[in-house]
């Protein structure tokens, strides 16, 4: 007999379910209270004639598909609100609001480069929301990235690699800095007494990105990362990522390969986890696609990037010290014209790795959820399973939101 655990106070939603690792077409999610209880297809829940089970058995087929709730790792802001220029725990809940609305339960927000005192006070008030549960973690995007690369970073406020002011900016976030993205060129980033070494002590990663790395650093600093991150059990991942790879950094050339190259390497021997931006404007969805069935699903995550403009209408917005304009849902540095964040939502990313890249849904939902929760150290979240919390997202045949619910409770 299975012991499923669920009792009348159970909710119970049925319709195709995507696991890890497969589709139930016929499946069956319940929860109780904030915890997933059980999974499976609706075959299995056939045994016993407890009130639980009549429930299940009685519930009518719908044509839903229920996904687990997604984490992303990477967002600058969503709803008309920018996390890096947010001044109060109400902007900061209008842009995760705007995505938990859309599917993703759980959300790093990400700060740019700015002045050492600006990146203090979003630290602290970043911190403090995610103590209360409300983000999943903050991540640094600068300030020791590179001039070159800079993209939408303002230069102004690059500066050299800094060990002392990582610190002070992880106890500003109060244990909840999830990663920093630095570009390895850049002396003091990797080695003892480094940025790196700093952020693995911590409990943070580094992300190698906006960068103008030769092939030599860019090893260099994977394999570094690599061996900090297995000297230290409990670290939060035991592995570096790669800022939204491809964009930021010097392109892939067969004379001058530059850090791609070597970032896909690390991947594909499992040293490193690279970002994607799959949204259709960042990267080709064909190169999306090709980087999944070179380095695997395991080795990729997928990002937004998103900032203030998501879900929102075109016009003029903020991304830190920099003015960014957004036409045709593309975001653009109004002065220099310089992609400046995404517009879209995480699930829009899964759709287009689906529709555009023939992605199958199994693995479109995997990196979108799994692999995020994974960079967190979290196995509570990003999937369907019981002890899980209980995060589902419905959606319809398009993979449009149709409900979500966070710890088990509807998101309104």
């Amino acid at each position: 007999m299975h012991n499923w655990g669920v009792n009348e106070l159970s909710t119970v939603l049925r319709g195709r379910v995507v696991l890890e690792d497969s589709v139930v077409e016929d499946g069956v999610v319940v929860f109780e209270g904030s915890r997933i209880r059980a999974v499976g297809p609706l075959s299995s829940f056939d045994e016993g004639d407890g009130q639980v089970v009549r429930t299940v058995r009685a519930t009518p087929p719908t044509d839903l598909t229920l996904l687990p709730g997604l984490v992303d790792v990477h967002c600058h802001g969503g709803g008309g609100a920018s996390f890096p220029d947010a001044t109060t725990p109400e902007e900061v809940m209008t842009a995760v609001m705007e995505h938990r609305h859309h599917g993703t339960t759980s959300l790093v927000a990400s700060c740019v480069t700015a002045a050492p005192e600006v990146l203090l006070r979003s630290a602290e008030l970043l911190g403090g929301l995610a103590e209360d549960g409300e983000l999943a973690g903050i991540h640094f995007e600068g300030p020791f990235v590179s001039q070159e690369r800079c993209g939408a970073q303002d230069p102004a406020y690059i500066i050299a690699p800094d060990p002392g002011l990582t610190l002070e900016l992880l106890h500003a976030a109060g244990g909840h800095a999830v990663s920093m993205t630095v570009a390895p060129e850049k002396e003091g980033s990797w080695g003892p007494g480094s940025v790196a070494e700093v952020l693995i002590g911590n409990g943070a990663v580094p992300s190698w990105g906006h960068t103008d790395s030769d092939p030599a650093h860019a090893r260099a600093a994977l394999d570094y990362s690599r061996a900090e991150l297995a000297a230290h059990p409990g670290a939060r991942s035991p592995r570096a990522t790669v800022t939204h790879l491809f964009n930021g950094m010097r392109p892939l050339h067969h004379r001058d390969p530059g850090p791609i190259a070597e970032f896909l390497s690390a991947a594909a021997r499992g040293g490193a986890v690279v970002e994607l931006i799959c949204d259709g404007v960042h990267l080709d969805p064909s190169i999306v696609r090709d980087v999944v069935e070179t380095v695997g699903r395991d080795q990729c995550v997928f990002v937004t990037d998103a900032m203030a403009a998501a879900g929102m209408a075109d016009g003029e917005y903020q991304l830190g010290p920099q003015a960014v304009t957004v036409r045709d849902g593309v975001a653009r540095l109004t002065h220099g014209g310089a992609i400046a964040g995404g517009t879209s939502h995480l699930l829009d990313c899964v759709r287009q790795a689906v529709t555009r890249a023939g992605i199958p849904l199994v693995d479109a939902v995997h990196m979108a959820s799994v692999q995020g929760a994974r960079i967190l150290g979290d196995g509570t979240i990003g999937r369907l399973a019981p002890g899980c919390r209980a995060d589902v997202v419905a959606v319809d045949a398009d993979l449009n939101p149709v409900s979500v619910w966070r710890a088990g409770r509807a998101v309104s």
